[in-house]
C-alpha cells in the first residue's frame, strides 16, 4: 500500500491509500477538486471514503466524489450521516477495505462523535492528535480528549500519525513557550522549520516521535510539568490536560 497526502483548503491534508491494482481509499476529503485531479493523474479507482467527523473541511468534497464514483462506500460516525456517510461505524468496529483490516477508535473531544481509523502502520486521526499538539475542544470535554489521546498512545511506536492539518509549527512554538530549554522540542522545531521553509509537509510523524515532543501526550508525567505549575488541582492528568489545552487556545 502507498500513502499519498494531498494539500487542500488552507492547511488541510486529505490522505489516500492505494494498492498495486490502483484501487484506493480517501480519508476526510474536505474538497473534491484536488482529489479528482490526483485520481486522474494516477488512474486510481476509488473504493471507499473514510470520515473522522462532521466538520466541513473534512467532508466538503464527499458529495461530489460520490457523484463522480457511483457505488463508492462512505464510512463515518453517526455525526457524518447527513454529510454523505452511507455506512455508519463506531468505536470498536472493524472494517475490511482493500483487503486490509481497519480498526475504528472512538476519539471524542474535538467533536462529540469523532472517530479515528487504524490499520498497521497508519493512523488517520482527523483533528484528535496532531504533530506536537491536539485538536480544539469544540463539542467534547478535556477529559474526553485526554482519554482519546491516551487510547491512541497505546498503538505501536512505528505508527504513522496521519493527521488532517499542517499545525506543527504553531504547536511547537507553544510547547517551547513553556519549555524553552527542552532539547527534544528545540531539535524538532528546527527540523520542522526547515521543512516548512521548503514548503514540505511535516506529517506524517511517528508515534515514537510524538511521545518525545508532543506535550499533550505527557500529562501523565507530573514531573515533566512540575517546573511550570505546582497547583494541586492540576495533579490529575485530565485536569492538567485541560489547563494545557486552554493555554494553547489563548496562545
Amino acid at each position: 500500500m502507498n500513502l499519498t497526502s494531498i494539500p487542500a483548503l488552507q492547511d488541510n491534508y486529505i490522505w489516500i491509500l492505494s494498492d498495486e491494482n490502483r484501487q484506493c481509499l480517501i480519508v476526510d476529503p474536505g474538497e473534491a477538486a484536488p482529489v479528482l485531479k490526483k485520481i486522474a493523474e494516477q488512474q486510481w479507482r476509488p473504493q471507499a471514503i473514510l470520515l473522522t467527523h462532521h466538520h466541513h473541511d473534512h467532508v466538503g468534497g464527499v458529495k461530489e466524489l460520490v457523484n463522480a464514483f457511483p457505488g463508492i462506500v462512505v464510512y463515518g460516525p453517526q455525526e457524518t450521516r447527513e454529510k454523505g456517510a452511507n455506512r455508519i461505524v463506531s468505536g470498536g468496529d472493524r472494517v475490511t477495505i482493500l483487503g486490509r483490516d481497519f480498526q475504528v477508535f472512538s476519539t471524542p473531544g474535538h467533536t462529540s462523535g469523532h472517530i479515528s481509523w487504524f490499520t498497521p502502520a497508519w493512523l488517520f486521526c482527523g483533528d484528535t492528535l496532531f504533530s506536537g499538539g491536539c485538536g480544539r475542544l469544540f463539542e467534547g470535554t478535556a477529559t474526553q480528549m485526554y482519554h482519546s489521546l491516551q487510547l491512541l498512545n497505546q498503538l505501536p511506536a512505528e505508527t504513522l500519525i496521519c493527521c488532517a492539518h499542517e499545525y506543527t509549527s504553531g504547536n511547537m512554538a507553544f510547547a517551547l513557550s513553556l519549555f524553552p530549554e527542552n532539547s527534544d522540542l528545540n531539535a524538532y522545531y528546527l527540523k520542522i522549520k526547515a521543512l516548512r521553509a521548503k514548503n514540505m509537509p511535516t506529517v506524517p510523524s511517528t508515534l515514537a516521535t510524538e511521545r518525545k515532543i508532543n506535550i499533550f501526550l505527557k500529562t501523565n508525567d507530573a514531573d515533566f510539568f512540575s517546573k511550570i505549575t505546582t497547583e494541586t488541582k492540576l495533579q490529575q492528568p485530565d485536569a492538567l490536560f485541560g489547563w494545557l489545552r486552554a493555554n494553547k487556545d489563548r496562545f
